[in-house]
């Protein structure tokens, strides 16, 4: 789910916060600190959840998927087209999808097994790695305090750190971004994140130059005490490949229905 979700990335004496201690005493660096340590549990707990999800695509239909961990990975059912369940016919079209790729999946060997399953694995901590590197790209000055979707927060901003290195090409984006972070002041998730790329970035490699008015949003909610997973997130970009051809694209998902993953993975429908 786009990476949305934490990983190991501590930033400790590798973040370099500013900013003027709250009314609480906690400055902002020890904000970020505990917000991101909330966040790698938040990680670990994701696969652990089936969930629905909605796709909402430019000028394109509204699509809701059953999103189920299946034998150590996703597997993406269509429920509805535009917020209408499916025909019948289309329930049951979707329903053999689904016990076809059960059976296909009981019947691998452990390397075609180890490989799917490595590559889930591989994509969301490549997305999560990406999210949570802005930890260590960034300058954070805590601004305030306030409330947020119903729950108290502290609000921090986000701007490029000096000498900041890149240890990838995806990660070189952040460079040109600024961000706010709403941090849940109890608990210290991550209630709202949003980063917006202030200044074009070249990435080297691939060609191509992102521009200004790329950005992304991630709203989180509380799923059971001590976990939070999205409710909702947003990204618009805007790039020239070969320094040349536009390409804009943008994507906005809702999650919702959050409830554990049974054990066994075959007994998931």
């Amino acid at each position: 789910m786009r990476g949305l979700i934490a990983t190991g990335l501590l930033m400790g004496a590798a973040l370099t916060a500013l900013g003027q201690a709250g009314a609480t005493g906690m400055d902002a660096a020890t904000i970020v600190r505990r917000s991101v340590q909330a966040a790698e549990s938040n990680y670990q707990w994701t696969p652990r959840y089936n969930y629905f999800k909605v796709v909402r695509e430019r000028n394109q239909q509204n699509r809701t998927y059953e999103e189920i961990m299946l034998a150590g990975s996703r597997y993406s059912r269509l429920v509805a087209i535009n917020g209408e369940p499916l025909s019948p016919d289309g329930e049951a079209a979707e329903r053999r999808k689904l016990e076809a790729a059960a059976r296909s999946r009981i019947r691998e060997s452990a390397e075609e097994r180890a490989k799917r399953v490595g590559r889930y694995e591989q994509d969301r901590q490549r997305d999560q790695d990406l999210l949570m590197e802005m930890v260590n790209a960034f300058e954070f000055t805590q601004v305030g305090e306030g409330v947020h979707d119903g729950h108290e927060v502290y609000v921090l901003k986000a701007k490029p750190r000096k000498g900041y290195r890149p240890p990838n090409n995806r990660a070189k984006v952040l460079t040109g971004m600024e961000g706010t972070l709403w941090i849940e002041k109890n608990t210290f998730q991550w209630v709202r994140v949003e980063a917006e790329v202030i200044h074009p970035v070249s990435i080297e490699g691939f060609l191509a130059r992102v521009q200004r008015g790329t950005r992304f949003e991630l709203d989180q909610m509380p799923v059971t005490e001590g976990v939070w997973l999205p409710r909702h997130f947003a990204m618009r970009s805007h790039a020239r490949i070969l320094f040349l051809f536009s390409k804009n694209d943008e994507e906005d998902e809702d999650y919702y229905g959050y409830a554990p993953a049974p054990a066994s993975a075959e007994a998931a429908r």
